[in-house]
């Protein structure tokens, strides 16, 4: 399939995964130069008219979802017998892989997620289209932050007869359980769906796993799951209660809308009450076996049972829950004073300003600009905040540490660290001071920066920390194998036995180089950039002749498919044209002078320059070849040459003339005085008509005629 080129317009360039009916490849698109994927529907399927109607079904269905929460789709068509859907080419990882390579994703940053993707279900639901296969694999986490909702492969509209079959579609520990029991689906199954990932998200964990999918579908019927909260403590009890209420087994105890469900994970983001329905207490008596709600006057309540729905004393993290009240009549946690509450807003309002930047695009497109992490150290909380997101910087956790040297509610140190270069609208971590702990003794955490693993481990060591390597990433300034960057930072304050963790550079990203062959160099250009490489001659390409038209692409060094780091070269050699047809340029000079050309061949349409140059005593008498050609030469141009030059040239000897010796000043009279021929002859300064001299001269004798 690699190099294939669908519908003489998508050219196949790599493979980027497969399911279960169909392959995705990376495509270039060579009418509008940018980059896309390709679905391919798998060959065993092509045949079947089942699975050929279901694939056009999803275009048609997926082409009308317009959301910035939506992978975009460009077109579909058939080829040689092969059906292909073209869509946006997202770049990121899906939040499967996050959640494989992390265990648990940030609490704050899982509702995020969760809220735009009810914002894409919001859109699909509009429509009467339910994706039925909501899962993290579908759930693309680009650079940015923002999510793309993707593979509406399995979506049907709800007045789709190929609705009401009573196939199971979806992925087993993801699907509702009307969806396990082959029901006719609507909007809440998508909402169940969407809250077994953000349960995953936050702890770690399915909520029902088995040896097959049947016995964890029939898990999704008939059992309950452990409350988020009895798996990771830290999980906020609002937060916990919004999972429970999405997850619930009856659809009409689950949040009525995904704009509920989206409106109830932002009021918990900005830090105020999650008001839940009141119909969530009900649903909660009959999930969890509670008593019956008690009306306060206010809201309805519920106090669980002992075991029951997970309640958490603790503050989740340095930003404790989510400020606000929940609906359920659970412990208090414990209140934070001073300088955590100041924190606790500011991270709130960060949030929230965070996501009206991704709303109104302040967060880029999948090449994102690398812009620099502005010096926040030892800056107030507040500035510090409103600093990163004036540079275009989001706001990520904000933790409260220990420190003898930075003033109580100042920032320690940013992770990533100050002056590197991020993409636009990365979350930046913040740790702020809460004044000196008097109960430990503090210690600098060394700057490993550049250091080998094992010069880190040891710089580590010796200062009373424990070290922890992190995922290798990539870096633009340093070299694989050496300390990208830490957390704490170098010259942060811990207690003495912290763990700091170090991630080891993995070099520049490397990127597969795009083709570009067949491309004008602007063209090719562009598509170059888009993909993060620069041309690297473009200013003085190289040019040899051939049958392509004029500055088309004919190699490119590296050749398409190749690793290259972010901004690197790719040289290009590019069309002359054809070679246009010499014609000779030929000379024939006779007489007393030369003729030279500035070439003795010239190309078609091209010029030549003639110079002729007479001898003394000569001048031209005749030129053919070359037009306005004076008596005395001179150069000459002959242009738009469009056959042989054939110049000859004829030079002519000018006859000298003898000066006249008569000194007759009166020839009317008949008197003249002539000269002795045996002494010098003056010129005559009269003017002798030229019978005169030829006679004098003829007679030989100085006799004027009279």
């Amino acid at each position: 399939m690699i190099g294939r080129t669908f519908n003489s317009r998508y050219q196949i360039t790599e493979r980027i995964g497969i399911g279960g009916m169909a392959e995705v490849y990376q495509a270039q698109d060579k009418v509008l130069g940018r980059m896309v994927a390709v679905k391919v529907m798998l060959p065993q399927y092509a045949s079947d008219p089942a699975f050929t109607q279901r694939f056009k079904q999803e275009a048609a269905a997926a082409a009308n979802l317009q959301s910035p929460y939506i992978v975009n789709i460009y077109d579909w068509g058939q080829d040689k017998g092969t059906y292909y859907i073209v869509m946006e080419y997202v770049r990121g990882s899906d939040l499967k892989t996050a959640i494989n390579e992390r265990g648990i994703i940030n609490q704050r940053k899982s509702a995020e997620i969760a809220s735009q993707v009810c914002q894409a279900l919001s859109v699909a639901h509009g429509l009467d289209i339910v994706h039925r296969d909501i899962k993290p694999q579908n759930i693309m986490v680009q650079p940015d932050g923002n999510v793309k909702v993707m593979d509406f492969g399995i979506a049907r509209a709800k007045n789709s007869v190929m609705s009401k079959t009573s196939t199971v579609l979806g992925t087993a520990h993801y699907i509702s359980p009307e969806q396990a029991q082959g029901k006719d689906l609507t909007a809440a199954s998508d909402i169940y769906s969407l809250g077994v990932v953000l349960y995953e998200s936050v702890t770690g964990q399915l909520p029902f796993d088995g040896p097959d999918a049947v016995s964890v579908a029939l898990k999704q019927v008939n059992d309950l799951p452990l409350p988020p909260g009895d798996i990771n403590p830290d999980v906020d009890p609002d937060l916990e209660a919004i999972i429970m209420k999405a997850m619930q087994k009856d659809p009409n105890a689950r949040f009525a809308t995904a704009k509920d469900m989206r409106l109830a994970l932002n009021d918990y983001l900005a830090g105020r009450p999650v008001n839940l329905p009141a119909s969530f207490a009900d649903a909660q008596t009959e999930l969890l076996g509670a008593v019956p709600p008690i009306d306060t006057g206010a809201v309805t309540t519920v106090i669980p049972p002992a075991g029951g729905l997970h309640t958490n004393p603790a503050n989740s993290g340095p930003l404790g829950g989510s400020g606000g009240t929940s609906t359920m009549d659970m412990p208090k946690k414990s209140s934070k004073k001073g300088i955590a509450v100041v924190i606790a807003v500011i991270a709130a309002l960060a949030v929230i300003g965070g996501i009206a930047f991704a709303l109104i695009g302040g967060g880029g497109g999948g090449d994102s600009e690398r812009i620099v992490v502005p010096d926040v150290a030892n800056k107030p909380l507040e500035v510090a905040v409103a600093t990163l997101e004036e540079e275009g910087f989001a706001i990520g956790t904000i933790e409260e540490v220990p420190n003898k040297t930075v003033e109580a509610g100042n920032v320690i140190s940013t992770d990533p660290s100050a002056n590197t270069k991020q993409d636009r609208g990365t979350a930046v971590n913040l740790k702020v001071s809460k004044g000196e702990d008097e109960s430990n003794e503090l210690i600098d955490v060394p700057d490993l920066t550049n250091k080998t693993a094992s010069e880190a481990r040891k710089a580590l060591e010796d200062a009373g920390l424990k070290p922890k390597e992190g995922k290798a990433e990539n870096s633009d300034d340093v070299e694989k194998d050496r300390v990208a960057r830490q957390d704490p930072t170098g010259g942060t304050q811990v207690e003495e036995g912290s763990t700091v963790t170090y991630y080891l550079s993995l070099g520049k990203k490397q990127e597969k180089v795009p083709n570009v062959i067949g491309q004008t160099l602007d063209s090719g250009a562009k598509i170059l950039n888009d993909a993060g490489f620069l041309v690297g001659n473009y200013d003085n390409p190289t040019y040899v002749e051939s049958d392509q038209p004029y500055n088309t692409i004919l190699a490119q060094d590296p050749v398409a498919g190749s690793d290259l780091g972010k901004n690197g070269s790719v040289n290009v050699t590019l069309s002359r044209g054809p070679k246009p047809t010499s014609y000779g340029v030929y000379v024939n000079a006779s007489g007393g002078g030369s003729v030279t050309t500035s070439s003795s061949a010239v190309d078609e349409g091209g010029s030549v320059t003639v110079t002729i140059v007479p001898d003394a005593g000569y001048v031209v008498s005749s030129a053919t070849g070359v037009d306005g050609v004076a008596s005395n030469g001179g150069t000459y141009t002959i242009s738009n040459v469009q056959g042989d030059v054939s110049i000859n040239v004829t030079f002519q000897q000018v006859q000298p003339t003898t000066p006249d010796t008569n000194t007759d000043t009166d020839s009317g009279t008949g008197t003249g005085t002539t000269t002795n021929p045996s002494e010098p002859t003056s010129p005559d300064t009269s003017s002798p008509d030229s019978e005169q001299v030829a006679a004098q001269s003829d007679a030989g004798s100085a006799t004027a005629m009279s």
